[in-house]
């Protein structure tokens, strides 16, 4: 019988001692602070958490700049009809660029070219700008046109408008750009912005008041 009962004791004391152990264990082990290893890894997802753009993103980053896209027909060849040379408005990439929408029949156009002739005197043939007569009626061709520019004595750059032109200067600037009595006439500066002048005949004056401040930017 004590035999018994000192085994019953013996047995209860050691489940005792066995749950106290494994009650510290688990407790030790909640309670047991975060290993160098398991911090450092924190500290790398926070870093990178807070990191700022590399510079390889942040040259990859598009600047609006670089987003503002030129107009497909700054790209488009043009013939010149007194030369048969071909041109784009691209090539005159840095100058300023005078661009009047026209047709031989139209007298408007005519006295507006006078002016821009004119223009030319006043500004002394300086190499900087460049003037491009554009013929937008589909019905007239470079042998009507060359036969207008040289009987004009108008010696700057004349072409005839390719289809495709013509419909992206309407859808850029408007249906009256391509009605040539409205004297449609802009100006592309040396950053390649395009900027239309006001519809009606200019004067040679007017015409430099509104070209001088683009003549005198500087790449």
């Amino acid at each position: 019988m004590k035999t018994r009962i000192l085994f019953f004791n013996f047995a209860l004391i050691l489940a005792l001692l066995v749950t106290a152990c494994g009650g510290a264990t688990e407790e030790a082990m909640m309670d047991k602070p975060a290993t160098e290893e398991s911090m450092m890894d924190k500290g790398t997802e926070e870093a990178m958490m807070d990191k700022p753009a590399t510079e390889e993103a942040m040259m990859d980053k598009p600047t609006e700049e670089a987003m503002m896209e030129s107009p497909a027909w700054f790209s488009a060849a043009l013939t010149d009809v007194r030369t048969g040379q071909t041109f784009t408005v691209k090539d005159f990439e840095g100058k300023v660029i005078l661009v009047e929408a026209m047709a031989v029949w139209c007298s408007k156009c005519l006295s507006q070219q006078k002016q821009v002739k004119e223009l030319r005197g006043l500004l002394g043939g300086r190499d900087d700008l460049i003037v491009i007569g554009l013929d937008i009626d589909p019905n007239e061709d470079a042998s009507q046109l060359k036969d207008f520019a040289e009987t004009q004595g108008f010696d700057w750059l004349y072409a005839v408008s390719p289809a495709e032109v013509s419909s992206e200067l309407s859808s850029l600037y408007g249906n009256q750009f391509i009605n040539p009595p409205s004297t449609p006439m802009l100006v592309v500066d040396r950053h390649g912005k395009v900027h239309p002048l006001p519809f009606g005949i200019k004067s040679a004056e007017e015409l430099l008041e509104f070209i001088q401040p683009f003549l005198d930017e500087t790449m």
